[in-house]
């Protein structure tokens, strides 16, 4: 279908003059116009989460020496939030569905910008990771729906690929502006300002969706939400990852690292088992009927898993060995946004429609594996421009991966089950990035104090570490490549 006129059930789409009230005025923007006025507002609320999570990771030693964490218990900073954030994606996306999909999106940007309050008030541990995980709750709520509105907003193949470009660009730009952003404030100020800047950006965002996003309905709570599948799969997520971080102290083989894992395997069938018996499922299971949906959510989780750790990991180098500064470790990693965000918004849509997402995806792993080989000989003394930039340039190619696995995510997705479809692709991004930031972390934690205890200098010690967490990021990339190659297949 090729319309530039909204779809007629579109609850996305700003509503035509026939449905306002009687006396008032028509609209003066074109439908076009309309509909690029929605995707900016749903790309700034977008970049508001983004940026969150990149200020974070340049602030994150700063929040350590400040509160006193161990390098273990750091990663909660990032880990309450990702694990609200990806457990709650799927029930957050049917709630979409149920009760309207610009409801659940205001409703997440004021709770994550009253979270972020909270955040920036934290004065010891366990307030920040309370407060964290609440913002990962109101992310969820709001980054649920968005894929979900821009595929109704966009029916159209060649636009949609554009409005998902500029979508996976907003992503790259928040990360750019949060690395700089977040090491400016985290020295001039304090690292609690790096939370109060979402202040602004979430209420005018929340005022302006009001006012662009046309009210939509859906059947009500009462076709159902599946709250107990939503408790099951967020358990599961929370114990895999406690169990994960906890190999620090505990090892990876034993009795406690074991039984923890057991159980949230069995939390994690529990929740197959009830989608699969559910009336109204939290998420049908016939979607990975389809091997487009299917690649790029198992594909998805693999690279997220390997470019968040590797995006945390390589400001603690910095930092830690290199003895950068927070605001200098931001401008170390722009090269890396900026190129995801030219590559998204000014290639990906373009050598798709040419070439075919199966080409783009996997020319774009290919340059992601190279990026990350090169940190195999990181040494601990490393030249930036030498050792450092490489990476960050050939790191443009996660814009063709992105961009790409949002498309094929999507594909197929009706304006009944939008949302439902945004909230998996969400989730199996958010895992991930939990997944990524608990093994890698954990990785380079322990084999660096392996190597302090053998003798080895700290410096040495830690780019060890750092070294080793980087060699299984490449592998997981080098996995989700043979997977996209052998599994999904070309188009015809």
């Amino acid at each position: 279908m090729t319309t530039h006129a909204p779809m007629k059930h579109d609850p996305t789409a700003p509503r035509p003059a026939s449905a306002e009230p009687a006396g008032s005025a028509p609209p003066r923007t074109s439908p076009t116009r309309s509909r690029a006025l929605a995707l900016a507002v749903l790309c700034a609320g977008m970049l508001m989460i983004v940026l969150d999570g990149s200020i974070v990771t340049v602030a994150l030693p700063a929040i350590q020496r400040d509160l006193g964490f161990t390098s273990a218990d750091l990663t909660w900073t990032v880990n309450a939030y990702l694990i609200a954030f990806g457990g709650l994606l799927l029930l957050a996306g049917r709630l979409g569905d149920l009760v309207g999909r610009r409801k659940v999106f205001v409703a997440g940007l004021l709770l994550f910008t009253a979270a972020s309050l909270l955040c920036a008030l934290a004065t010891d541990q366990g307030m920040l990771i309370a407060a964290r995980f609440l913002q990962g709750v109101g992310g969820a709520l709001a980054s649920s729906v968005s894929l979900g509105m821009i595929v109704t907003l966009f029916p159209e193949p060649g636009e949609r690929g554009r409005a998902i470009g500029a979508f996976s660009f907003v992503g790259a730009a928040g990360a750019s502006i949060g690395q700089v952003l977040g090491g400016i404030l985290t020295e001039a100020l304090d690292w609690h300002w790096i939370f109060l800047i979402n202040l602004p950006l979430g209420l005018a965002a929340a005022l302006l969706a009001l006012r662009v996003l046309a009210p939509d309905r859906g059947p009500g709570l009462r076709a159902g939400a599946d709250a107990l599948g939503a408790v099951l799969i967020t358990a599961a997520l929370m114990l895999g990852i406690f169990t994960i971080v906890g190999t620090a102290e505990h090892g990876w083989t034993s009795a406690r690292t074991l039984g923890l894992g057991a159980l949230a395997l069995v939390l994690l069938a529990g929740f197959l088992a009830r989608q699969a018996r559910a009336a109204t499922p939290l998420l049908p299971l016939r979607m990975f009927r389809s091997r487009a949906v299917s690649v790029a959510n198992g594909v998805q989780v693999l690279v997220i898993s390997g470019m968040f750790g590797f995006q945390i990991l390589v400001a603690l180098y910095l930092q830690n060995v290199r003895g950068y500064g927070a605001a200098a470790t931001g401008l170390a990693m722009l090269p890396a946004a900026l190129a995801i965000g030219a590559v998204s918004l000014l290639l990906s849509a373009r050598l798709s429609a040419r070439f075919g997402e199966r080409a783009v995806l996997l020319a774009g792993l290919a340059l992601l594996v190279a990026a990350l080989g090169l940190l195999l000989r990181l040494p601990a003394d490393a030249g930036y421009a030498v050792d450092l930039l490489p990476t960050m340039l050939l790191v443009g190619g996660g814009g063709l991966v992105l961009s790409g696995l949002a498309s094929l995510g999507m594909s197929g997705a009706g304006e009944a089950d939008a949302g439902t479809a945004s909230g998996l692709f969400n989730t199996t991004q958010q895992v991930g990035a939990a997944l990524g930031v608990a093994v890698l972390s954990t990785l380079a934690t322990s084999h660096g104090e392996a190597l302090a205890a053998a003798g080895h200098p700290a410096a040495e010690a830690l780019t060890g570490g750092f070294r080793l967490a980087f060699a299984v990021a490449t592998g997981l990339l080098a996995l989700a490549f043979a997977v996209t190659a052998l599994v999904l297949r070309p188009a015809r």
